[in-house]
């Protein structure tokens, strides 16, 4: 796999994608865009991965879509550029495997719709979150009119959308972008720490709970409820349910050894 502007590593369990364009604040080009389509292609197929942690490298997890590659779009570059990002992010969000994103700086525009994306988002003490587009004569375009209303409430979205506003690592925390705050020479620490945690439980078992808040979220709760009972019920075809349910009678631990099947 040549990628220029993504580094993929992979630690046992866990899969470490750190976007890498320091220079440009790892702002997303077409490139990168592409590359990460490929890298989740990778980690989709990879059985050996039960978790991914995103971050950037330097300063920033990303400061957004590259301006200089969008200055002189027309209407159907632009067009095809918002598909582009929308398809990726989409299909990141709709990864089987659970993903954090470790938000080390400035996650703005393009960067805070990718790590909304994300199950799990968890900042450094100095990163800043914000959806500026609206100043530069443009709407968010990678799903932050729609995933960012999701997670804060309409009311929280729309003024941050509406004023362009940076805000701090503790308002986002307050408001729910993000579910815990670091300081930031232990930020990737942590997040290793919690893909760790979720790698170690029945992989088959997390799979199927992201699938079923994933797709019940977007529906109604009767419908929402006969999913769950769905996916409750094929856990019981597993290996992992017959020896989990059997340690915990016995009183013993399966953390970290239950199989991928």
């Amino acid at each position: 796999m040549n990628l220029k502007n993504i580094i993929l590593e992979k630690e046992g369990k866990i899969a470490l994608v750190t976007l890498n364009r320091p220079k440009a604040l790892n702002a997303l080009n077409s490139e990168t865009l592409q590359e990460l389509d490929i890298v989740i292609e990778d980690i989709e197929k990879d059985s050996s991965i039960c978790a991914v942690i995103i971050t950037g490298a330097g300063k920033s997890f990303v400061a957004g879509a590259d301006i200089s590659e969008m200055k002189d779009m027309n209407v159907i570059e632009g067009r095809k550029f918002g598909i582009l990002g929308n398809k990726v992010f989409r299909r990141l969000e709709n990864l089987e495997k659970p993903v954090i994103a470790a938000l080390n700086g400035f996650t703005l525009g393009g960067g805070c719709e990718l790590a909304m994306s994300c199950d799990i988002r968890i900042a450094s003490t100095k990163a800043k979150f914000g959806q500026p587009e609206v100043g530069l004569g443009i709407t968010p375009g990678f799903g932050g009119t729609q995933r960012l209303a999701r997670l804060v409430g309409m009311g929280a979205a729309k003024e941050l959308i509406y004023t362009a506003k940076m805000i701090d690592a503790t308002e986002a925390y307050r408001i729910g972008l993000v579910n815990k705050v670091f300081e930031p020479e232990t930020l990737i620490e942590e997040a290793k720490a919690l893909a760790t945690t979720i790698a170690n439980n029945a992989p088959v078992a997390v799979k199927l709970s992201k699938v079923a808040i994933n797709k019940g979220i977007q529906t109604d709760i009767d419908t929402a409820l006969s999913y769950e009972s769905e996916v409750f019920g094929t856990c019981f075809s597993t290996e992992d349910q017959k020896e989990g349910m059997d340690a915990f009678l016995n009183k013993k631990s399966l953390v970290g050894n239950f199989k991928n099947k």
